[in-house]
């Protein structure tokens, strides 16, 4: 598979202050590869480097050190043919405040080169595909953060990029335009088979929408893989949660394939095991053979949440996955 995106060694640094001046290594030796036609998911907490990340992988600001090649050209020095081929939208949507809906979408239009008929029908699909029909005539400043969002994504889109950029793009949203975004960019890049590359915190998100997931803490990727091998890295174990009637025995459950531990008190029971989704119908099964009535049984299995908790653990030492 072709690569979208190849970075290696990439360093950053800030500084800040006048007189005593302090030197911040934001980014410190990022290696990354992106295929074409992956949705890719950078994660971790705020202040991690991920905006920094894609500033500098979308051409927007250089490395101190390191090689990039997006879309196969060298981004150090061809960044204006990068330019033309990719595009950015911000959680943190800005416009021209003044402007309506309609006219920032034609000023932008503009200045991506497109004029005439060619621009009106472009506009007039986005328009659609984002649900900005009643809205046209708002002024930025009057709207939504919501419309705020769909309208970044919309202008992202008037260039067709091979390449998106997405930083944070549901943040500070409502869940439910959340999941409405969410729907919005997986049909976007479904139908333009484009690779996009995004930025969150949110761990949720990034499962719903990544084929594969890059951990970033303080400057490094901890680890890189899909969300299901990631999860299966760290797995400790999954939890099943059982109330039953009667008697369950300990001794049948020690032999089961895939119990780990287990706990029993009263009429309830906690048994951990390797694979929640795998082991919960036999040990139902097994249970209710040997007299138990289950009244209620959960699972609680890894998520990417544990995966990142469990993953910056180690955040001090020279520990890396790739999987």
């Amino acid at each position: 598979m072709a690569l979208a995106i190849k970075a290696e060694g990439i360093v950053k640094t800030f500084q800040s202050g006048w007189w005593h001046r302090k030197v911040k290594e934001v980014l410190k030796g990022i290696d990354l590869q992106v295929e074409e036609g992956e949705v890719f998911g950078i994660l971790g907490p705020n202040g991690a480097g991920k905006t920094t990340l894609l500033s500098i992988l979308s051409t927007l600001l250089l490395p101190d050190k390191g090689n990039i090649r997006i879309l196969g050209i060298d981004a150090l020095q061809d960044g204006h043919r990068i330019r033309e081929r990719v595009n950015i939208s911000s959680g943190n949507a800005n416009f021209i405040w003044s402007l309506t809906v309609l006219e920032n979408l034609r000023f932008y239009a503009m200045l991506y080169g497109l004029s005439g008929k060619r621009r009106e029908t472009k506009i007039e699909s986005l328009i659609d595909l984002f649900d900005l029909k009643e809205h046209l005539e708002v002024p930025f400043d009057r709207l939504s953060t919501g419309l705020k969002q769909r309208l970044s994504l919309a202008k992202s889109l008037l260039n067709d990029p091979t390449l998106l950029f997405l930083d944070e793009p549901t943040v500070g949203l409502d869940p439910g335009v959340s999941m409405r975004i969410r729907d919005q960019i997986l049909a976007t890049q479904k139908a333009n088979r484009m690779t996009i590359l995004l930025t969150t915190h949110n761990m949720k998100e990034a499962e719903s929408l990544c084929h594969r997931i890059a951990f970033l803490r303080e400057g490094k990727i901890l680890a890189i893989g899909t969300p299901g091998d990631l999860k299966k890295v760290v797995r400790v174990g999954d939890l099943i949660r059982i109330q039953f009637e009667g008697s369950i025995s300990e001794e049948e459950l020690l032999r089961m394939e895939g119990v780990i531990n287990y706990s029993i008190s009263n009429q309830s029971c906690e048994i951990m095991v390797d694979d929640a989704e795998r082991r919960a119908g036999p040990l139902a099964a097994l249970l209710s053979s040997g007299g138990a009535r289950i009244k209620h049984l959960t699972l609680e299995q890894t998520d990417l949440e544990d995966v990142f908790v469990e993953f910056s653990k180690d955040a001090g030492s020279d520990r890396g996955f790739c999987v």
